[in-house]
């Protein structure tokens, strides 16, 4: 059922360490790798501007006190699709951002392979 997520580079920005091992031991066991975490707003910014090669990425919408919506911009000028992760709902999240796919957390492997998958569309 994975194989078309399979051997995708996924850049991780999540600052909760056991929701990053969590997510990278779900994106591992749909085939995918890892790129990061990043569990910091700055470093993430950093990857990005050095040219993070990634063919999707699932963003923490809140990374320590920082929305991750500037990082989105970047990445979406590089034609890398997002999902976003959160512990809310999208009632917060600006109208530019609304459409596109959100796990929620705590996820499973389905929803972050759905939401993977509708990002990727």
């Amino acid at each position: 059922m994975h194989s078309s997520l399979n051997n995708l580079r996924i850049f991780v920005v999540e600052d909760e360490a056991l929701v990053a091992m969590n997510l990278e031991m779900i994106l591992e066991d749909l085939g995918c790798q890892v790129v990061g975490p990043a569990m910091r707003f700055d470093k993430a910014l950093a990857m990005v501007d050095d040219g993070v090669k990634a063919d999707a990425a699932i963003l923490d919408v809140n990374v320590a006190g920082r929305e991750v919506f500037p990082l989105a911009e970047k990445l979406g000028e590089l034609g890398i699709p997002m999902v976003f992760a959160t512990g809310y709902d999208q009632t917060g999240f600006p109208e530019k951002w609304s459409a596109n796919p959100a796990v929620r957390k705590p996820y499973t492997l389905e929803d972050v392979e759905k939401a993977l998958k509708q990002a990727l569309a």
